[in-house]
């Protein structure tokens, strides 16, 4: 009768996504209802209420609890002795996350093509290969180009492999690597720096991880929280679970706030680190989503297409971007295509969220990465060059002197129609640039 009493007072106290956390754990949620009414037990800490010796959650008697609708909740759960499940009528998946085949619908081909302009004879340079959409669009529209195909996925690794050997021989070089193993890898295949024509950043994950559960990066599969992108090549990365189960709530705040500009990064913090101490560790992408629902108090969002939008989505997106250190990475990659691109070389980059695209903005236009954020070309001149100082001719041109020429003044975005046919194009930007010729310097 008293867990019977303690679900009513939860769905008259509680939301639903707060409760689906309180009730989580099937084996607790009895001796939380033994001590629910106690004002001590109330007003301490849940940390604390864990650490307290009376507090048990290896009770392996079941109760049969009978289904009910809350109107507080608006919601039915069921349960049985192992399990309990919600069902939650305004929960949405996550929107470019929605059952569909494993394939990867390439972004902005033809603008691809249109930046790059690959002729006959031609090296460029696909940094992320992944399922090989833009590879094989670039192969169809100059069928004699040289491909040279790099991407940290074991998956795509094959898929590559695989391309390789449906082509002419040589055409298209897989690559096995990160953006910072690129220097070694081009090195070891003598290819030389200054030697390619065109390179491009397909950045982000792809269709094939999201749609593959046992990856770990989709909300709407469970699956192991593990978000490597290098799989198991390297046994001893830290997964997405080592990230949630062993970092102090500062450092989990730090990385939801920065990497996901997350505004309720403290909150969900706060919350992973309760769930761990009440529950144990979380090792499913579905515990660490609920989790983060429960912050929310019944709040939604939306997606650019005005569709509902899973509230764990930035959550997710900080946790893949640390785990696979993306930003520092990306970074590396941005160096090393200068260096290998031919002067007059283009660059093109297709990013998905804002700090990749801050990133890119700020390495075309030669402004310091840790200047703050969505400052202009003009203000930073103004700000970092005193007129009033007189430099020599030398030093003014190296000053003046650009790595990166802009190729048109804004981004590019994926058009409607694009969108409508494939919904995960809906936050792409494109920027090209083309590497500036070397300044000539005298002796």
């Amino acid at each position: 009768m008293i867990i019977y009493r303690f679900y009513q007072y939860l769905g008259q106290q509680c939301t639903l996504s707060r409760f689906n956390v309180i009730v989580h754990s099937y084996k607790a949620r009895f001796a939380y209802a033994s001590r629910l009414f106690s004002s001590s037990f109330l007003s301490r800490p849940l940390i604390n209420i864990v650490r307290d010796k009376e507090i048990h959650t290896r009770h392996t008697k079941s109760y049969n609890i009978k289904t009910f609708r809350s109107k507080h909740l608006g919601s039915s759960f069921s349960t049985d002795a192992n399990t309990v499940t919600v069902s939650d009528p305004d929960e949405e998946l996550q929107p470019h996350e929605v059952e569909e085949p494993i394939l990867h619908v390439p972004v902005m081909v033809h603008e691809i093509i249109e930046c790059l302009q690959p002729k006959d004879g031609q090296t460029i340079l696909d940094m992320t290969f992944g399922a090989g959409g833009h590879t094989k669009s670039l192969l169809h529209h100059c069928p004699k180009i040289k491909i040279i195909a790099v991407d940290r996925d074991p998956a795509a690794y094959e898929i590559a492999t695989q391309l390789s050997k449906a082509c002419s021989p040589g055409q298209v070089l897989p690559l096995l690597g990160r953006f910072s193993e690129l220097d070694t890898l081009l090195t070891e295949n003598q290819i030389k720096p200054e030697s390619l024509d065109g390179i491009l950043f397909d950045l982000g994950s792809s269709s094939m991880q999201f749609d593959q559960a046992e990856r770990g990066f989709s909300l709407s599969k469970d699956g192991p929280l593990d978000m490597r992108m290098d799989g198991n090549r390297y046994p001893n990365q830290p997964t997405a679970a080592d990230v949630v189960n062993h970092l102090d709530e500062m450092d989990l705040y730090k990385i939801i706030k920065r990497y996901g500009e997350e505004r309720m990064a403290r909150k969900i913090s706060h919350a992973i680190v309760e769930s761990r101490y009440a529950f144990g560790k979380i090792t499913s992408t579905h515990q660490l989503a609920n989790i983060v629902s429960s912050v929310f108090l019944g709040e939604h969002r939306r997606d650019k297409l005005k569709r509902h939008a899973h509230v764990a989505t930035k959550t997710f997106q900080a946790m893949r971007i640390f785990v696979n250190n993306e930003l520092n990475e990306f970074n590396c990659g941005l160096e090393l295509a200068h260096k290998y691109l031919k002067p007059g070389g283009i660059c093109s980059v297709i990013s998905f969220h804002s700090l990749e695209d801050r990133i890119v903005k700020r390495k075309f236009h030669g402004i310091d990465l840790d200047l703050k954020k969505n400052i202009s070309i003009h203000d930073y001149h103004r700000d970092h060059y005193n007129s009033n100082i007189i430099h020599p001719v030398e030093e003014m041109a190296e000053i003046m002197h650009k790595n990166w020429e802009s190729i048109g003044k804004k981004m590019i975005i994926p058009g409607e129609k694009e969108v409508l046919e494939n919904p995960r194009s809906r936050s792409a930007k494109l920027r090209s640039a083309r590497k500036c010729e070397k300044l000539e310097t005298k002796k």
